[in-house]
């Protein structure tokens, strides 16, 4: 799911960012209509449309095909900000083309921030296929999930707590990890920002 969310948003940001114009717009206004659905929500409606081909591949597509474009948009971002340098404009004077500017000079160096996202974006998706599979139309009851722990572990709350207790906690470390992970990274690939702090 990661995957999909990061090559989709590495596609769509670094072409509306570089190439600008009406394929910026046209991109843009793509990932806008895509930004509005609550990938959630999205998810919800293709599980329960799929519900006879639940498994981990079509639970990835559903998240992932919804939860692209804030990695784009902060792709675009530094695309548009990294198409200004002076090595940019060297390479164009030479006579480079578009392409082999775009993916050997500009991508390389607006990929820091992709990667951070990234890790952001992992917690989430963790997240919501916990939720997916707590509701019923994630993961089927027979796979190991920490959402369909916590959903079985509602019935025995008063007599055994440690069930609901052991995957909640998991999964709270998992995501909280993930996001410190996020931290870090971008406290290593930035330290202006982290001067800042």
């Amino acid at each position: 799911m990661i995957i999909l969310t990061t090559t989709l948003g590495l596609i769509f940001g670094s072409l509306a960012g570089f190439f600008g114009g009406f394929l910026d717009t046209v991109l843009s206004r793509a990932g806008d209509i895509f930004f509005s659905i609550p990938y959630i929500l999205a998810a919800v409606v293709i599980m329960s449309v799929l519900s006879a081909y639940r498994n981990i591949f079509v639970i990835a597509l559903a998240i992932g095909l919804f939860s692209w474009p804030s990695t784009a948009r902060v792709l675009r971002s530094e695309v548009l900000r990294v198409k200004q340098s002076d090595y940019v404009v060297a390479a164009t004077a030479i006579g480079l083309s578009k392409l082999r500017i775009l993916f050997r000079h500009v991508l390389p160096n607006s990929i820091a921030p992709v990667l951070v996202i990234t890790t952001l974006s992992l917690a989430a998706a963790i997240t919501a296929e916990a939720t997916l599979s707590f509701l019923g139309v994630g993961l089927p009851g027979t796979t190991q999930s920490w959402g369909n722990d916590i959903s079985q572990a509602q019935r025995d709350l008063r007599t055994n707590p440690q069930t609901l207790i052991y995957p909640s906690i998991a999964l709270s470390v998992t995501v909280l990890s993930f996001i410190l992970l996020g931290e870090a990274l971008r406290d290593a690939l930035d330290p202006k920002a982290r001067a800042l702090r």
